[in-house]
């Protein structure tokens, strides 16, 4: 158990705690360059209700060079395609509509659609995020943009994508998750050991792109399109940036019921067999670290002689830990409840010890 602590106290003080008090980026409206065009890219299937929210806020992105939203329809039965042909032909110079009418055997649906709208996007700065998302303000282009110029010339941007607060435990068990992913791959990043992004809110150039050949290494994977992406930015030696303050992120909708969050997270999980082994490693460690503290803990129970200390390591470790979320969730602006945090954490690494299991036993995954 105190071996289990001790690198949950290394990972917290070298990634999370760091990160968590980092300086916060140039606000948007600091005299920065704005002046490389951004392609925002949008895949949708059947999101018509989605995209009338989502289009309007891209439109009225307050960003001072060229930009253009290419929206991508993948085979879509409603009247998706109806309504961004109405604003290509309304808006003819930003919105550009590239169809899909069928995927060709054996290849992931989604990475097809982006490979065909990467292809067809004017410029080679590019920025992704999904129809069922919105961005946090009307500077989110601009400050992800920016990404570019850090770091040397990034290749590739890392963004945040929150989730909407809502009533209920799995909204709280949602958005702590959440927290918990962005704390290591962002931390990671900014460390500079990048391992993975989200779709949601994630930024590369077309000259990344080509480096890592697209999704050829993964095409056939339903999962990927954007942490395999970054894996394989790293493996060709693209520089990778994060942008983290709480004017760049997006919002979702989260899953509603257990069975949909589910489903989500084995998807999610299931491209992990193909990170690099040392990203395989870091990440593991921490999630084994977290998972054996609580095995140890059932254990120790049921000791009597134990008791003392093992309430003394328990609340220290976990009044710790639970600062250190806190410091984070108000960092990336996404609240989590802090009384629930103890509960969260548990509940959170049991489920994620389920999910691999599950995955282990079944790796069958479904996609819309």
């Amino acid at each position: 158990m105190l071996a289990c602590v001790l690198v949950q106290l290394c990972y917290a003080a070298y990634f999370f705690w760091p990160f968590a008090r980092r300086a916060a980026e140039a606000p948007a409206d600091a005299p920065r360059p704005d002046t490389e065009p951004v392609s925002i890219v949008v895949c949708a299937r059947n999101e018509l209700d989605n995209l009338r929210r989502l289009l309007p806020l891209l439109l009225k992105q307050d960003y001072p060079a060229a930009f253009e939203v290419v929206l991508i329809d993948d085979r879509s039965e409603d009247d998706t395609y109806l309504y961004a042909q109405q604003l290509a032909q309304y808006y003819p110079s930003t919105v550009r509509l590239v169809t899909i009418g069928r995927t060709p055997d054996g290849f992931a649906p989604k990475k097809y659609a982006l490979t065909l709208g990467i292809k067809a996007a004017r410029y080679p700065r590019l920025l992704f995020t999904d129809a069922d998302c919105i961005p946090a303000t009307n500077q989110w282009l601009r400050l992800m943009q920016r990404g570019f110029s850090q770091n040397s010339e990034a290749a590739v941007v890392l963004g945040f994508s929150a989730y909407t607060e809502a009533p209920g435990f799995l909204n709280q068990l949602i958005r702590y998750e959440t927290l918990l992913t962005a704390a290591q791959y962002l931390s990671f990043a900014w460390r500079g050991w990048p391992y993975m992004g989200v779709g949601r809110n994630l930024a590369y150039t077309r000259a990344c792109f080509t480096a890592t050949k697209g999704f050829a290494s993964h095409i056939r994977q339903l999962s990927g399109d954007d942490d395999l992406l970054v894996q394989d930015a790293v493996r060709a030696g693209q520089r990778v940036a994060v942008v983290a303050d709480p004017g760049a992120h997006t919002l979702s909708e989260p899953a509603e019921t257990w069975q949909a969050w589910w489903r989500q997270k084995r998807r999610h999980l299931s491209a992990g067999r193909a990170y690099r082994f040392a990203d395989r490693m870091r990440i593991g460690t921490f999630v084994l670290a977290n998972t054996l503290f609580y095995l140890a803990t059932v254990v120790l129970v049921f000791s009597q002689n134990n008791w003392v200390p093992l309430a003394v390591v328990w609340v220290l470790r976990t009044l710790f830990v639970s600062a250190v979320y806190a410091r984070l969730s108000r960092r990336l602006d996404q609240p989590v409840n802090v009384g629930l945090l103890p509960i969260l954490d548990v509940v959170y690494f049991i489920q994620y010890l389920a999910l691999g299991a599950s995955l282990f036993l079944n790796r069958t995954l479904r996609w819309k």
